[in-house]
């Protein structure tokens, strides 16, 4: 497993910094700053207490963590979050994007974990339009079920 130094900023030092649970765990656990109450059918950001400057070439991957849906009828409503590494400024904290399916109020602790981030290295594509694509059609959305 690689192993980067990241700078790490967090907004309320009297929690802990985020850590990796086990020697396995390819995220880490993100911590609520506050406590949120999320009504049913609604959308609400978490802070989650850090600022990361995630290194050039890696975006970071914020998701869930698997336990959340269940225990806490969350989900994040894009499926997952997306940070660019330039998002690391002095107001720039991580926020957690949920949205409660639930038809009852759900009340996320301060220091609960229900998200965790992962680093994904990425590349950009450079443009090369062409008129026509090499590779002949193969249909999609559940094509090869057929």
């Amino acid at each position: 497993m690689l192993h980067m130094k990241v700078n790490i900023k967090r907004v309320d030092k009297t929690l802990p910094l985020p850590k990796y649970e086990t020697a396995g765990s390819v995220g880490f656990d993100l911590l609520c700053r506050e406590t949120a109450e999320v009504a049913p059918r609604r959308i609400v950001l978490i802070p989650a207490n850090v600022i990361v400057e995630t290194p050039p070439g890696y975006m970071l991957m914020v998701c869930l963590r698997s336990s959340t849906p269940r225990k806490h009828g969350l989900l994040i409503p894009q499926g997952l979050g997306v940070v660019d590494n330039d998002y690391c400024g002095e107001d720039d904290e991580l926020q957690i994007q949920v949205y409660n399916f639930t038809d009852k109020p759900v009340t996320v602790e301060r220091g609960s974990r229900i998200a965790q981030a992962v680093f994904v290295r990425v590349g950009k594509a450079e443009w090369n339009e062409v008129e026509q694509m090499s590779a002949p059609s193969r249909g999609g959305f559940g094509s090869t079920d057929a």
